[in-house]
């Protein structure tokens, strides 16, 4: 079935809190799924990780032991109560064991779960694929293929020929897969729950065993014969052939086919996005606080220093400086922000978007129309190239922001569809092979700084697109390139803690300051192997 990205799954969103979005986000979403899996009954839980992937490293520190337990309790992305997870999953009696040994991954976020409650046993693996979005690529022992956006059924049976034949003339479906691994079971995909009568009926039929609800995960569903109109910028500059609309414009078009929703609905979905961002940023203002981290609140400074004159003046680069700060810190302090597109690089694209907004006084409109703009170009990456910085470095995430970014700046100043696309590419160029090396495994530093650059290089693209500065490489192309240097950076310097900035000297210290008191955490709560 022909999947394509949407807007508001894959690339301006999740709402969550946490570090990472393709840590903490996506493992709640693989959580929640596995918590389904055992009708809400978890016992114990065996998690496995290969030492060649990312998460080998990073579990603890990103916050994918956070999400996943988060999830198994059935969380939210943004619940309030995810910085306590340790106690709470101990407060439920679930047993975790954590074993980090070779188990044949060829993604780097993949986990590999064994679930288990008094009467069952269930396995399941799944693959975080940047910026909170999932693949489960096996449940018992048999290949499958979800990525959260469906409500799925799986009828477990002795034989399932009689059973498919009951359903195909039963139920309304978008597919219907029958798997055999350690166990049969029929896959049934569909855009709602089946009706309790159907449930029942299914059961009193002599080759069924049990049977299993997943809700979806993503806030914007698929369906069957899903169509869009356009995948890639050349497509869209035909498709906009005579329609002379511009990039935000588009980008509703593309939203509304994609997640079968009106115009006006894609539009308001935007609207509670950037207030949910705009939130962020004003919380980030007042000063933030959290014990597990390395940054204090470095905007509240930047804002006292702007008011005493004493930086170099240009509002609205330094209103875009202080805005991706502040949201950068509201993340690392485990507040509700936006993935945009993923957690690791929240601050860049509200940052330099709203603090351009604000700072020439433009209204919340405008400010909707920019950040779809954005979106639109998120949509081009996440389909030809990656949001994670375990397959494409910082430049999949602060990269990314930043092209998406200078789209949005050229809506906010009335620029062309061209000229947007310029900026984008023009952006993105900049950014090609930046690494990923956190220090001590918490999305601050030098993610904070990096944010800022992120943010301000769409400043300065997007004014020399305004100024018709030739991209001389279309958008199209360099995203190509995007995957294809992605996948030339090494291992240690894609987000894994192996190598650049977090194994200097200094870095390794302050890693070895902030791991005593998760030694303690994991000894008392879950065994890591």
């Amino acid at each position: 079935m022909e999947s394509y990205p949407s807007i508001f799954n894959d690339v301006i969103g999740p709402v969550m809190r946490g570090p990472s979005s393709s840590h903490c986000a996506a493992s709640l979403r693989i959580g929640r799924l596995c918590r389904d899996l055992m009708d809400g009954d978890i016992k114990e839980v065996r998690i496995e990780f290969d030492p060649n992937g990312s998460l080998a490293t990073t579990h603890k520190g990103q916050g994918s032991d956070m999400g996943l337990f988060g999830g198994f309790l059935g969380w939210e992305a943004y619940d309030e109560r995810l910085p306590n997870y340790l106690q709470a999953v101990d407060a439920a009696g679930i047993k975790i064991t954590i074993d980090i040994h070779p188990i044949g991954a060829t993604h780097p976020n993949t986990y590999k779960i064994t679930l288990r409650n008094n009467s069952e046993t269930r396995t399941l693996t799944a693959l975080s694929t940047g910026g909170g979005m999932i693949q489960v690529i096996e449940i018992d022992g048999a290949s499958v293929f979800m990525a959260g956006d469906f409500f799925e059924t799986l009828i477990y049976v002795n034989s399932p020929e009689a059973v498919v034949d009951f359903l195909k003339e039963a139920v309304t479906y978008d597919e219907i897969n029958v798997h055999h691994g350690d166990l049969i079971y029929i896959e049934v995909k569909s855009n709602q729950h089946l009706s309790s009568g159907i449930i029942e009926e299914l059961m009193n039929l002599d080759d069924v065993l049990c049977i299993k609800k997943l809700s979806p995960v993503l806030p914007v569903l698929s369906r069957k014969n899903l169509a869009v109109p356009f995948i890639t910028c050349d497509e869209m500059l035909t498709y906009n052939e005579g329609k002379n609309l511009s990039l935000w414009e588009l980008a509703i078009h593309y939203e509304s086919a994609r997640g079968n929703i009106s115009h006006e609905e894609v539009f308001e979905k935007m609207r509670t996005i950037v207030h949910i961002m705009q939130n962020a940023i004003q919380i980030g203002l007042k000063g933030t606080t959290y014990a597990d981290r390395i940054l204090g609140p470095q905007s509240v400074n930047f804002h006292q220093q702007m008011k005493n004159k004493t930086l170099v003046e240009g509002d609205v680069l330094n209103h875009i400086i202080m805005y991706t700060s502040a949201m950068m810190e509201v993340k690392s302090s485990m507040g509700v922000i936006v993935a945009a597109p993923t957690a690791g690089s929240c601050g860049a694209l509200p940052g330099a978007v709203m603090g351009t907004a604000n700072t020439l006084k433009l209204s919340e409109d405008e400010v909707v129309k920019a950040m779809l703009a954005a979106g639109m170009i998120g949509v081009f990456i996440a389909a030809h190239a990656t949001f994670a910085a375990e397959v494409g470095g910082c430049m999949a995430e602060c990269g990314s922001g930043s092209g998406m970014a200078a789209a949005g700046i050229v809506v906010l100043k009335n620029g062309t569809l061209e000229q947007s696309l310029a900026a984008a590419s023009m952006t993105l160029q900049a950014s090609l092979g930046m690494i990923c090396d956190m220090i001590a495994d918490r999305v601050e530093a030098p993610c904070l700084n990096r944010n800022v650059m992120a943010a301000s290089t769409a400043l300065s693209c997007a004014n020399m697109a305004l100024a018709d500065y030739n991209q001389v490489i279309p958008l199209d192309e360099v995203i190509e390139t995007m995957k294809k240097v992605g996948d030339a950076i090494p291992n240690t310097l894609r987000c894994t803690g192996l190598g650049g900035l977090a194994i200097t000297k200094t870095a390794k210290k302050i890693e070895a300051m902030l791991a005593g008191n998760e030694e303690v955490q994991n000894k008392t709560f879950f065994k890591v192997c």
